[in-house]
């Protein structure tokens, strides 16, 4: 008997191929499509009004997969996670923003929900595994899982899967993990799929192509503030609303005169963005930070040299990564990176393998919080 595989079919093309890829290797298969978003019931959850009125481009994607599972002869199941996403997803999103920290809903989503709620779904019906569209590779080494970086590196998503838990690893399937993002079109083209060409989803996934600051503003309303140039303690311009801002970020800051400028730091109790400009990029850089929620997947000595990643695409970066409890590291890199976010995940490596991740808490320069120094220059 084949081994029964549920893929979580999103109405993309990369979702599509691994099914069908899946399909062709005997296996058999199940599409499943999770429905995380309803924009006309999700503003009464928590017993508010409904806040988002457009029609949610999950609608769409549902009709996408629908085709795409009908062209490929597999069944389709649809399936809502939409109450597990708002508490578990969107509510930590939102409780971060509102902290002035810049979070990653993509980790959470996969954490949660891919790789959790839909894969005790898919167990409680029966199937062996689940399967996704990402690229990214899976290895066995004497009995034990591994998520490696995949072939394509410029589509490497592993960055995305460093808060998946190594319990479920030996039922999660990556069929993409070895090719690249071109072949993967051919083979839609070639099946005559309607999404052989169908644009990359990008931004955050329940809002589709909208524009985020409007949309975030539905629950974080916008409060314009000052704009501080923390090298001479000068209003430099006026913000729109200091939660909506990351560290590093250049465009959009609307300051008029000589730049660019770029965000350094914000205080959410002043409503005060700190920027600085290029000839002073020495407070975008830190030497150190402190990362919680550590999710390891692998067995660690209590200190390691690997690499690091602290925002997706971002190069490999040496860092030496020291064990201080079970959920908690230090890491540290002398060399110096700029625009390490408090709020973003820190993802390390070891060669190709991805060994684990965390949320950065603090930022250090010389062993002082760098954070706190750009603050105490505005007092």
């Amino acid at each position: 008997m084949s081994k029964k595989i549920m893929v979580g079919l999103s109405g993309g093309v990369d979702s599509a191929v691994a099914a069908y890829m899946l399909k062709e290797q005997g296996y058999d298969v199940t599409c499943g499509f999770m429905r995380n978003w309803d924009s006309l019931t999700n503003g009464d959850i928590l017993g508010n009004p409904t806040l988002d009125h457009e029609i949610c481009t999950q609608e769409e994607d549902y009709n996408d997969a629908a085709k795409t599972a009908e062209a490929l002869g597999l069944p389709l199941v649809r399936v809502d996670f939409i109450r597990e996403y708002w508490q578990n997803v969107f509510q930590t999103f939102l409780d971060e923003y509102r902290k002035g920290r810049t979070p990653n809903p993509d980790i959470l989503c996969n954490k949660y929900i891919k790789f959790d709620s839909f894969m005790k779904f898919a167990k409680d019906q029966g199937f062996d595994d689940v399967a996704t569209g990402h690229y990214a590779a899976m290895t066995c080494e004497n009995g034990q899982y591994y998520i490696e970086k995949a072939y394509d590196r410029n589509k490497d998503q592993t960055y995305f899967l460093a808060q998946i838990s190594r319990d479920v690893l030996p039922h999660v399937v990556f069929p993409l993990g070895h090719t690249n993002k071109h072949e993967v079109r051919m083979i839609a083209e070639k099946l005559g799929l309607s999404i052989a060409r169908k644009k990359d989803s990008t931004g955050i996934c329940f809002i589709g192509e909208r524009d985020f600051r409007n949309f975030l503003a539905n629950y974080l309303p916008m409060k314009a503030g000052n704009i501080i140039n923390i090298n001479n303690n000068t209003i430099a311009g006026e913000h729109t609303g200091v939660l909506y801002y990351t560290i590093g970020q250049r465009k959009g800051l609307n300051i008029g005169g000589t730049g660019p400028y770029y965000v350094v730091g914000k205080d959410v109790e002043k409503n005060e963005l700190y920027v600085t400009d290029e000839q002073n990029k020495q407070w975008l850089i830190s030497d150190s930070c402190r990362v919680s929620g550590m999710n390891y997947l692998f067995d660690t000595d209590e200190e390691i040299t690997c690499a690091a990643k602290f925002r997706y695409r971002q190069p490999d970066n040496p860092v030496v990564l020291r064990k201080v409890s079970d959920t908690e590291v230090t890491v540290s890199y002398p060399q110096g990176i700029s625009g390490v976010t408090p709020g973003q995940e820190a993802v390390f490596y070891l060669g190709d393998r991805m060994i684990g991740g965390g949320t950065i808490e603090q930022i250090y320069a010389g062993g002082e919080d760098l954070m706190q120094m750009i603050k105490a220059r505005r007092r």
